[in-house]
């Protein structure tokens, strides 16, 4: 465990890229398969189930240090971060109770088996290891136990570090460590053995290539002939595999969802073996994509019903071909993919005779949008409220298909959001380097003379900007309700969001899609904020092309 938080502060005290490769290449190559795994697991985002509600956390370290547990609640508020709270408050540990454990030891003879403990032994356990760590270990060991184990370094980096250490392909890499893996030393030595000597599992799904948004014009990519265009579609990027027998169908968050879509999952049955497709999962009726609102009823269920199947279907919009009779199709252009892609579709339908038949409609082509030059792809991206997608997706036609976020040949071209003006009326700290900042707010809008709540957002302002927003939240709270502070309404913010539902979880009726802040209105009062008589007329018309609901300019 040592070696590991040592590794972990360098890693969370340097913006440096390199720094933080360096410090990783060192840690994996030196550290056993047995620890080496779990800080792989950790480190590409895995986690373990929370062992105990975080008030219960709070509790047993008040009891613990025999502080009053209204003072490690206030602790809680001015740090912002509960890891490091429990980290501080606890004194470290003479060096007769000190316990000298590796990562490994520590998550499967201390960390596991706490799920299955009783409360009482569960709290007496978990101040027996706060006592036995010293301050930067037990700061880690509560980011795991809290679920929050997160640090400055993106996947790409720890990949780009075993690459380094072990003298393998990045995406050689990258393919072996998506989808289900298992922390154990068997598993990080596949995952790290050479090229050749161990075989890729037959559910194992490529990793995603991701597109960059375009924010310049079109026209600098260069000539329109060289792209390639289709819909952005708003589903769940997915892919769907058939190999050996077997149909899996993997989210880009590497969530197996086959058993969520049922219908897709048949389909896909009758598809030849050794075929991976890269595609979108859609809502779909009446030959025509629904709110991205009705697909989230599905997510998250282990059994889809058939009534549910009825009121919600779902299709699959292929768009890309990743493999083909079972051969890695990725590093052929974009041109021939599709071509292959369109012709192994089609042929595959034609011989099942399933031209006509209901179950084939499950798994579509998604389509091309023509276009002559991109004064004219400019006029059709105009469409695409009307056709409820987000914009356009454009490729180029002689790229291969990449690991990861790769800037130049894949660009997402979106509509702008739609927006609104709203009062700030709730501020909260944030976490980690903002911990001491208000950077968490609550916007209203005016319903019949009051300001009724309608979104939260944390992002989209400057760092000066939060500075200035914070200092005048500091001087204007009304109340405090535990770590939120009520704010004298006097700020205006202009609010991003990409769509908008019904919801009767919400009080205001309705619920925003990624709400973010586009802007401090300074010059606009708070009598000019918007109504949720605007939002809720942009709900029956957000079919359009409206893409703004301010009321004044």
């Amino acid at each position: 465990m040592k070696i590991f938080t040592e590794v972990f502060i360098k890693m969370d005290q340097t913006t440096s890229s390199n720094s933080k490769v360096a410090a990783l290449r060192e840690y994996f190559e030196t550290t056993p398969a047995e620890d080496a795994v779990w800080a792989l697991y950790f480190l590409t985002g895995g986690k373990v189930s929370r062992v105990a509600p975080t008030r219960d956390l709070r509790s047993w370290m008040s009891k613990a240090t025999g502080l009053p547990l209204w003072l490690v609640e206030d602790c809680y508020d001015r740090v912002g971060d509960l890891a490091e709270t429990l980290a501080l408050l606890m004194p470290d540990p003479d060096q007769s109770k000190r316990q000298d454990l590796s990562l490994s030891q520590l998550v499967l003879e201390k960390l596991q088996p706490l799920r299955k403990m009783e409360e009482s032994q569960k709290e007496r356990e978990l101040i027996s290891i706060w006592q036995s760590l010293r301050y930067s270990e037990r700061f880690v060991w509560n980011k795991l136990i809290t679920g929050g184990f997160r640090v400055g370094v993106a996947r790409k980096l720890v990949v780009r570090a075993l690459s380094r250490a072990f003298e393998l392909p990045e995406a050689e890499l990258a393919h072996r460590m998506t989808g289900f893996w298992d922390p154990t030393p068997a598993e990080f030595e596949r995952i790290t053995a050479p090229v050749g000597s161990s075989e890729s599992e037959v559910t194992r799904p490529y990793p995603f290539y991701l597109a960059y948004p375009l924010e310049k014009d079109p026209a600098e990519l260069g000539s329109g002939s060289d792209w390639s265009a289709e819909w952005k579609w708003d589903g769940i990027r997915a892919q769907l595999i058939r190999r050996q027998g077997q149909t899996l169908i993997w989210s880009r968050g590497e969530d197996l969802v086959t058993d969520t879509f049922p219908e897709i999952a048949q389909a896909a049955g009758l598809l030849p073996d050794g075929i991976v497709m890269d595609g979108e999962i859609i809502a779909w009726k009446d030959e025509a994509p629904l709110e991205f609102g009705e697909l989230q009823r599905r997510l998250g269920r282990k059994k889809v019903s058939a009534k549910m199947q009825a009121t919600v279907p779902v299709i699959f919009l292929a768009y890309d071909l990743l493999e083909l009779e079972g051969l890695d199709h990725r590093q052929q252009v974009f041109d021939q993919r599709r071509s292959d892609l369109e012709r192994t579709v089609q042929l595959w339908k034609l011989n099942q005779g399933l031209a006509l038949d209901d179950v084939s409609e499950r798994i579509r082509i998604s389509p091309v949008v023509k276009f002559k030059d991109w004064e004219e792809l400019a006029k059709r991206r105009e469409e695409s409220r009307e056709r409820r997608v987000e914009g356009l997706m454009l490729k180029r036609r002689d790229s291969v298909y990449e690991v990861g976020r790769k800037k130049g040949a894949w660009w997402k071209w979106k509509v702008e959001p739609f927006t609104v003006d709203a009062v700030l009326i709730y501020a909260q700290r944030g976490h980690g380097r903002r911990s001491g900042l208000f950077t968490d707010y609550t916007f209203a809008v005016w319903n019949d003379g009051e300001l009724a709540p309608i979104a939260k957002a944390y992002s989209g302002l400057k760092d000066e900007e939060i500075k200035e927003v914070d200092q005048r939240i500091r001087k204007s709270t009304k109340e405090r309700f535990g770590p939120v502070h009520s704010v004298e309404p006097s700020m205006v913010f202009e609010i991003a969001f990409e769509g908008i539902r019904s919801s009767t979880r919400h009080k205001a009726g309705l619920a925003l899609r990624f709400p973010r802040m586009k802007r401090w209105r300074t010059d606009k009062k708070i009598e000019e904020a918007n109504t949720l008589q605007d939002l809720h007329d942009l709900l029956t018309t957000q079919s359009g092309n409206k893409e703004s609901i301010h009321s004044t300019s």
